[in-house]
């Protein structure tokens, strides 16, 4: 892998649309290597850290899905931007059982289910709002003790459990790639939820769809595009370089 680039900030539309273009054209490069259809690769635009205002320049630039990483930052910038009905929010970090209330409440996606008390504490949650919600199960496939994640050996036996769920709609799995600069340890992680997603479709108990695979942030996304990525979740090369450190988000961010 390259070193660190040097991410530029968006402050205008322009910004953010040029910047977009430039993630787009990297995701159908990579999909041209590896023989894929560009069109099967959804770019979901991070916007941790990134304040309202700017957010909408990238909502008129073209967005109309973020994903956070903070489930109390989302909710209140989901209120912020409520006047703004074609945005879509999508928690993609740990979640406390205490929080999923508000996830029930304005989310339209969830990448890391982890667990069965929080699957339930959901499904109630959601049962009460008349909502349903798209999730998708997160595996630990670096098999580092800071990730969280299931391991790769407990997936099929999770997912059996799910249908109980009704208001859960399982659409994948999803993986945070180790932290390194050798692209061999980074592909592996990839290449062992795509290899798990092949295994578990055999099995999965009806109503459970693993189509997704949302893997690949902005350092790494081209590697997981090319391991079969149907989801990569880009933050900084879109909105520019963030003050914290990815490790404050990453793996803890709840």
């Amino acid at each position: 892998m390259t070193a660190q680039p040097q991410y530029r900030t968006a402050s205008t539309v322009e910004d953010f649309r040029v910047h977009l273009a430039e993630v787009h054209g990297r995701i159908a490069a990579a999909a041209s290597r590896a023989g894929r259809d560009p069109g099967t690769v959804t770019l979901l635009p991070v916007s941790k850290t990134v304040d309202s205002d700017r957010l909408r320049l990238a909502v008129a630039a073209g967005c109309t899905d973020l994903g956070e990483n903070k489930v109390q930052e989302a909710l209140r910038k989901s209120g912020e931007l409520a006047d703004l009905p074609e945005l879509h929010w999508h928690v993609i970090g740990h979640l406390q059982s205490n929080k999923a209330k508000f996830v029930a409440r304005f989310a339209h996606g969830f990448q890391a289910l982890d667990r069965l008390s929080l699957a339930k504490t959901l499904n109630n949650r959601l049962e009460a709002e008349g909502r349903t919600l798209d999730v998708m199960v997160q595996v630990n496939t670096s098999g580092e003790d800071s990730k969280f994640g299931l391991p790769p050996a407990e997936v099929a036996a999770f997912m059996q459990e799910l249908p109980a769920f009704d208001r859960l709609r399982v659409v994948g799995l999803m993986t945070l790639a180790v932290n390194s600069p050798d692209e061999q340890r980074v592909r592996a992680c990839f290449k062992t939820l795509h290899a798990l997603r092949g295994q578990l479709q055999q099995e999965a108990p009806s109503g459970v769809e693993l189509g997704e695979l949302s893997m690949g942030m902005s350092g790494d996304f081209e590697l997981a595009v090319e391991e079969g990525a149907t989801v990569v979740r880009v933050g900084q090369a879109i909105f520019g370089a963030r003050a914290l450190p990815d490790s404050y988000y990453w793996p803890t961010g709840g």
